[in-house]
């Protein structure tokens, strides 16, 4: 009966390793609350953030500025390009802005603050595609690969290394409650 509960849990430990690298996540966008806004450098950028960061299917961008001064439009593309405000895809001005991307791809946001989007405040965010159980699938292009046009993404490991890692230690965990 012991060895039936040590293998019950350490199998359920194994289920939420696993599945708990793939929970939709509330992101902070720029990581900090006072992050939309103009950037004092390029490198003060929230694309800089947004290339180190990644974002699925169903997780929630947050943005939290002062909405009697400034707003979030997600806009398309070209009008990402030409910092045009005219005509947005969504407009938000609350202050505390959450969007929830529902598909894989770009998404473009700029600022509805006069002037703030050609002096750099905008952001490309890449949704990734769900994960496929095939290797050598490429990731997501980065913000600056969008800007720049189309280029062949390297392929990259990352997802199978941490699959193999989650499998590893879910196996470690059957075998340490076998031997307890």
């Amino acid at each position: 009966m012991a060895v039936f509960s040590r293998t019950a849990s350490a199998s359920l430990l194994f289920l939420f390793l696993l599945f708990g690298f793939s929970a939709a996540k509330e992101l902070l966008v720029g990581g900090k609350i006072d992050a939309w806004k103009v950037p004092s450098s390029e490198t003060d950028s929230l694309n800089q953030w947004a290339e180190k960061s990644r974002f699925k299917v169903d997780d929630h961008l947050v943005w939290k500025y002062d909405g009697g001064k400034d707003s979030v439009l997600q806009v398309n593309k070209e009008d990402y390009a030409n910092c045009n405000s005219s005509n947005p895809i969504e407009q938000y001005n609350d202050g505390n802005t959450k969007v929830k991307p529902d598909r894989p791809g770009p998404f473009y946001f700029i600022s509805g603050a006069k002037g703030h989007c050609e002096q750099g405040q905008k952001l490309i965010v890449v949704v990734m595609s769900p994960k496929k159980r095939s290797i050598g699938v490429s990731p997501a292009p980065s913000p600056a690969e969008l800007e720049e046009g189309p280029a062949v993404a390297p392929t990259s490991s990352a997802p199978v290394l941490r699959t193999g890692l989650v499998t590893v230690l879910g196996l470690l965990a059957i075998y340490v409650g076998f031997l307890i």
